[in-house]
């Protein structure tokens, strides 16, 4: 497989009005540009995700990819916030509760994001002003 990035690949459910916001949020404060984005739905995506573990990618989460490794749930989350500045730096706090009880938190959200946010018929179309951040 040729490599879809050198930067860390966000993987996001493309019809989760949730996650679409989750990536215009990171789209904004991500001033380094160290992130591209790809639509769990989409052929780059699965054909990232055949070379990791099934229990792995079968989880309801966003999927971050950062040097060749796979991170989900909170740990992806905090990871990715982790590359913002200013008063986003705070959420390097929730690194301090365990893993278990952050994912715990997390799949709650997770698992009622259809109900509590809305969905798409369709996965997002990228805005010509970052299109080169999206592998479709």
């Amino acid at each position: 497989m040729k490599p879809v990035s050198d930067k860390a690949i966000i993987l996001f459910d493309g019809v989760c009005n949730l996650c679409n916001s989750s990536v215009q949020f990171v789209l904004k404060h991500d001033k380094k540009q160290n992130f591209v984005f790809a639509a769990l739905q989409s052929d780059v995506a699965r054909e990232l995700l055949l070379h990791y573990p099934k229990e792995i990618i079968e989880k309801d989460s966003i999927i971050l990819i950062q040097n060749k490794k796979i991170h989900t749930e909170s740990t992806a989350a905090l990871l990715i916030a982790k590359e913002f500045t200013g008063l986003w730096k705070g959420f390097q706090f929730f690194w301090i509760f365990p893993k278990f009880l952050r994912d715990f938190v997390y799949r709650i959200i997770a698992k009622n994001r259809y109900k509590w946010f809305g969905k798409k018929k369709a996965c997002m179309i990228p805005d010509k002003s970052v299109m080169d951040r999206f592998k479709l």
